[in-house]
C-alpha cells in the first residue's frame, strides 16, 4: 500500500509564503509524475501544479498560480514540494498531493489520471 504523506499548511496573511511537502511512504514505489490539487469550499477540486519525471522533470502550472508557485521534487525519493509565494485569499483551500504511475501518455492537469492521494492540508490566506 502506498501512502502520500503531506506536511505544511496553516494560516498566513496575503502576500506571505508557504511551503508544502509530500512524500510517498513506499520506497520501492515509483511514480511517473506527482502533483498538487486544491479544493475550496463549495468548489470542485482543481489542478495547481505537477512535475513529470518522465518528461525530464517538466513542471506544469495552473494559470492562476503561474509565476507565484514553484513545484520541485526528487523522483528517486518520490518527494514533491510546492513553494507558494505572494499568496492571495483566493488560494485558500485544502491542498492535496497526488501521485501517478503506470501511464506514459497522460495529462498531468487532470485528477483522473492520479492513482494516489495525500490526506489533504488546509491552507488559509487572510486578507
Amino acid at each position: 500500500q502506498v501512502n502520500l504523506v503531506q506536511s505544511g499548511g496553516g494560516l498566513v496573511q496575503a502576500g506571505a509564503s508557504m511551503r508544502l511537502s509530500c512524500t510517498a511512504s513506499a520506497r520501492t514505489f515509483r511514480t511517473n509524475a506527482m502533483g498538487w490539487f486544491r479544493q475550496a469550499p463549495g468548489k470542485e477540486r482543481e489542478f495547481v501544479a505537477a512535475i513529470v519525471w518522465s518528461r525530464r522533470d517538466s513542471p506544469y502550472y495552473a494559470v492562476s498560480v503561474r509565476g507565484r508557485f514553484t513545484i520541485s521534487g526528487e523522483s528517486a525519493k518520490n518527494t514533491v514540494d510546492l513553494q507558494m509565494n505572494s499568496l492571495k485569499p483566493e488560494d485558500t483551500a485544502v491542498y492535496y498531493c497526488a501521485g501517478l504511475s503506470g501511464y506514459d501518455d497522460f495529462d498531468p492537469g487532470l485528477a483522473l489520471w492520479y492513482d494516489y492521494w495525500g490526506q489533504g492540508t488546509q491552507v488559509t490566506v487572510s486578507s
